[in-house]
């Protein structure tokens, strides 16, 4: 399934924008781990921002990767994206249904704000070693805490919206997300000029009910935006049973033979997508023959 992301600029120039419409995304990963309301927005608004960071890579071997533990009732938020417009993600507990005295899903106490949030980047290039950038939580409510993380990490002054919106039998109305950023020699003007349009915007979730693209968006958003680029994201996991053999390669001999002696053999599921990989008694016994002769 594909996702649109549509990547502008506005303000002569002095505006960068990058927007997401994610629904389809983030209801494959609602069906894929069965997630209940508050988890299915906290996770839907972490990969809604890691397709737009991920939009940035310039080469195919690049990877984003974002972790998010603010010690709520949620868990751990793990989401990654590549070069190659491929995204992944989970959450540590998919049940969780967290609801505002307004009705709204309380993502912020899902989440919880004791904790960091860390964005590691691999640009793909030789000898460049990947870049790890970790900031406290702010919120939990996640688009506030992206924001900060740019003003922090990153000194770019930025505004992130982040929605998703779920009907009442659970599946995802709409999800997207927004980044509007400042370039380094935006005028004084340009700066009220954004300050203006973020008060008097609606929420994402508003546009996209509507029936709006991301570019229709941009362009209510700011009367000069023109549009860079187009790009589509989906949902990929590249786990596989060598990766997993490989993994169990790295455990010590003792620990092989105790699986091996115990079980016969080793099941093992993947986070980000709940495939099974089933390692048999012949392929733990060539392992450990191997790690004997290391």
């Amino acid at each position: 399934m594909k996702n649109p992301l549509t990547i502008a600029k506005a303000c002569n120039d002095q505006v960068r924008m990058r927007g997401i419409d994610s629904k389809q995304l983030i209801e494959q990963a609602r069906e894929l781990h069965h997630l209940m309301p508050t988890s299915l927005a906290a996770l839907g608004r972490t990969l809604s921002m890691v397709t737009i960071m991920a939009s940035d890579l310039e080469n195919e071997e690049g990877k984003i990767s974002v972790t998010i533990n603010g010690h709520g009732p949620c868990g751990t938020i793990v989401a990654e994206g590549n070069g190659k417009h491929e995204v992944r993600g989970f959450v540590g507990d998919p049940n969780i249904y967290l609801v505002k005295d307004n009705g709204k899903l309380d993502v912020g106490t899902a989440v919880g704000n004791q904790g960091l949030l860390s964005v590691g980047k691999d640009l793909g290039r030789e000898n460049e070693q990947p870049f790890v950038g970790t900031v406290p939580l702010q919120t939990g409510e996640i688009g506030d805490d992206f924001a900060y993380y740019y003003a922090l990490s990153e000194q770019i002054p930025s505004v992130v919206a982040l929605g998703v919106l779920v009907n009442p039998d659970g599946s995802v109305e709409v999800a997207g997300g927004l980044l509007i950023q400042l370039l380094p020699f935006a005028s004084e003007e340009t700066i009220c000029n954004v300050e203006n349009v973020v008060n008097k915007m609606s929420p994402l979730t508003t546009y996209l009910q509507k029936g709006l693209s991301m570019e229709q968006i941009m362009k209510e958003l700011f009367e000069d935006t023109v549009i860079l680029e187009q790009m589509d994201f989906s949902w990929h996991c590249d786990c596989s049973k060598d990766r997993y053999l490989d993994a169990l390669a790295t455990l010590k001999l003792e620990e092989l033979e105790e699986m091996l002696e115990e079980d016969k053999q080793a099941e093992l599921m993947c986070h980000f997508c709940n495939k099974k990989h089933l390692i048999e008694e012949n392929e733990l016994k060539e392992l450990v023959e191997r790690k004997k002769h290391v």
